[in-house]
């Protein structure tokens, strides 16, 4: 090996420039997974929230406390198996079991995308559930005496406050899925830590590899931290309101 640095700084240059389409790609390929598996596992987290707020009363039929209480009974077992067990092992299990056990041939990007999916899914059905379970019950009550259904009542009333509560923690979660993607190197998604692993194993230089993915996982967490505090300040709106006197009203 010819011309190649002596030095730390040395080093940290010429991977760089022998790997920056490689590292572009994979940070390219972790974005676009944990973008596409939170957006997905937040639709699959309001549809499992849902689920699990809803109330099954004692005066209930039979037939009504069936049709709510399995679905209930099988999103319950989702969500403890992913809350309770790594991402690393579910990306193994998934990946592997698809094809020893369902016959599917699961691409190891798609893979990636389904695992965060369904590990998204999970974490965020608890917190829509506990957004819902916030909302002030005056409101329910004065949507169900205005003669409003449950579904147009979820639609209208609960879950746009529930986005509105649970929006900051959306984005604490695409932020946690950008670093938590470096897991599913395992399964041979050639995303940011895949190609550090190749770049580093190629010339040994194992410290500066990951030093410069260190920085761009920091770089990617500091940027969209940033993006998602001014989204949540535009959110909540304008922190002081002017105070109008009533006397000078008149």
């Amino acid at each position: 090996m010819t011309n190649t640095p002596t030095t730390f700084f040395g080093w940290i240059i010429f991977l760089i420039q022998q790997y920056h389409g490689y590292y572009l790609q994979g940070l390219l390929t972790t974005l676009e997974t944990s973008l596409a598996g939170t957006i997905c596992g937040c639709f699959l987290g309001f549809l499992v929230g849902i689920i699990q707020a809803t109330d099954i009363r004692a005066q209930d039929n039979v037939i009504k406390k069936i049709l709510l209480g399995i679905p209930w009974v099988i999103a319950k077992i989702y969500v403890t198996i992913f809350r309770g067990t790594p991402m690393i092992v579910q990306a193994m299990v998934i990946y592997y079991g698809s094809s020893t056990v369902f016959g599917i041939d699961l691409k190891p990007f798609n893979a990636a995308i389904f695992i965060i999916l369904l590990n998204t899914g999970a974490y965020m059905s608890e917190t829509v559930r506990g957004g819902i379970n916030s909302i002030d019950v005056g409101q329910i009550e004065g949507a169900k005496a205005l003669g409003m259904g449950y579904v147009p009542m979820m639609i209208y009333i609960i879950l746009p406050q529930t986005f509105k509560i649970i929006a900051p923690q959306i984005g604490n979660t695409f932020v946690a899925n950008i670093k938590d993607t470096s897991v599913l190197n395992v399964i041979a998604v050639t995303e940011l830590f895949y190609i550090t692993k190749v770049a580093a194993g190629t010339y040994f230089r194992m410290f500066e590899a990951y030093t410069i993915t260190a920085l761009i996982y920091l770089t990617l967490t500091l940027l969209f931290n940033s993006l998602l505090k001014l989204i949540e300040k535009y959110m909540a709106g304008k922190e002081s309101y002017e105070v109008l006197n009533p006397a000078a009203a008149k």
